[in-house]
């Protein structure tokens, strides 16, 4: 039976909500304070979770070092002490919106594509996101 293991790194980064085709009092509408143009950051936590068979010779689903490179190349440096809108592609105006669902869904994509590459048979089987100590967003793979 797979077994499962969670890692947790940490960022702070700033972001807004924003859809550029909408006028500035729609955006506030429908994202309140998140629409501000000035941006606001949060101290993220972002817990990965990976599931799969367990080396025999190793008695671990995942090599450590494998997942401590990818989550520092994938989370940590595409995000840390950086502006989400401005400072990744993906969340550019017109793309996706940085919410906390839309990065954790981005962040198991990231993560799974370099564990694939890295030769692991790991799978990323859950991302949990928080902002803050009252809210997070969780991606499950199904």
């Amino acid at each position: 039976m797979p077994l499962s293991l969670t890692r947790r790194v940490t960022f702070a980064a700033a972001h807004r909500y924003r859809r550029p085709e909408w006028s500035d009092a729609r955006n506030e509408e429908a994202f309140g304070a998140c629409a501000r143009p000035n941006y606001h950051g949060h101290s993220y936590t972002c817990d990965v979770t990976v599931s799969g068979p367990v080396d025999p010779d190793t008695g671990m689903l995942v090599d450590l070092q494998l997942l401590d490179a990818v989550l520092a190349h994938e989370v940590r440096a595409r995000f840390d002490h950086r502006n989400i809108n401005l400072d990744v592609p993906a969340f550019a105006d017109g793309k996706r919106i940085p919410t906390g669902e839309e990065l954790a869904a981005y962040i198991a994509d990231c993560v799974q594509r370099s564990l694939t590459t890295g030769g692991s048979g790991a799978r990323v089987t859950q991302v949990t996101l928080a902002e803050d100590a009252t809210l997070s967003a969780t991606w499950r793979h199904e």
